[in-house]
């Protein structure tokens, strides 16, 4: 009786972590599959990052989409934006197309977990795919990831300057600052986003991305400035508090990190 075949893939979120797996399995595992779910709602510094990614691994990257865009889901769902508590986008953007891709195969997944992160990832129910952690299993840290991001070439997403985490650039999961980011860097994808928002006249309903607050009111100057010095604020504490030298990368992150504790996507965001 012939052996079936397994297929090993690593799913791409166009972050920090998946990336340096993909870099730290090139030789290891040669017939690796490398896919990126792609929304077609992702940031331009995230097509730049996959493309400068494909150039050092010497091979495709895999682009999967949902035969139905954004929009088409957001209507079924009755115009009810996407948020932690519904994350439909994550399993009609990410989790379906892949799970088509892979079909009744059986899968290694390689998921991008750092040893230094206590977190799960749910990936899919199907019995047919198996995660794998190697960097929980080999002791790579976020130092690790840095290394193998420095050594390869490939260094980190341009977007890490004013954000820091993948996905979607109207992500429900971005911290304040980081859609005044979205705003001073691509004003053009602030404004799709606040076309997304609605505030019902009659009912008073509110459907925006953020709680409390819609982009409409993030945006006005006099908001952006106060976000700004509450950011800087708190990185300056960060800075002041460290006992060893951190970059402003990590500090930034952790400082983001503090605002909001929920867990994000894994296939949007590892």
């Amino acid at each position: 009786m012939t052996e079936k075949r397994v297929r090993h893939i690593l799913s791409l979120s166009g972050g920090k972590d998946s990336a340096a797996l993909a870099v730290y399995m090139r030789d290891k595992i040669p017939e690796m599959e490398y896919v990126f779910c792609d929304t077609r709602k992702e940031l331009p510094e995230t097509y730049d990052f996959l493309a400068r990614l494909e150039a050092h691994l010497g091979k495709s990257i895999v682009r999967l989409s949902s035969d139905r865009g954004f929009d088409h889901w957001l209507l079924l769902k009755g115009n009810y934006l996407p948020s932690s508590r519904m994350r439909w986008c994550t399993e009609y953007l990410k989790i379906k197309p892949f799970e088509k891709y892979v079909g009744s195969d059986e899968v290694r997944l390689y998921v991008g977990i750092r040893a230094d992160e206590d977190r799960t990832a749910y990936v899919s129910s199907k019995p047919n795919i198996k995660s794998v952690f190697p960097f929980v299993q080999d002791g790579i840290d976020i130092d690790g990831v840095y290394r193998i991001l420095n050594e390869s070439g490939v260094a980190l997403p341009a977007y890490y300057s004013w954000r820091s985490r993948s996905g979607c650039f109207f992500c429900f999961f971005q911290r304040r600052a980081e859609w005044v980011g979205l705003l001073e860097h691509h004003p053009d994808l602030f404004e799709q986003a606040k076309a997304y928002e609605k505030v019902m006249a009659f009912t008073g309903e509110r459907y925006t991305w953020t709680q409390r607050e819609s982009l409409e009111e993030l945006s006005r100057p006099e908001r952006v400035q106060q976000i700004k010095r509450a950011s800087i604020g708190a990185i300056e504490r960060k800075i002041a508090r460290a006992r060893t030298k951190m970059s402003l990368y990590e500090v930034f992150s952790e400082v983001l990190e503090d605002e909001n504790d929920e867990e994000p996507c894994f296939f949007c965001q590892t």
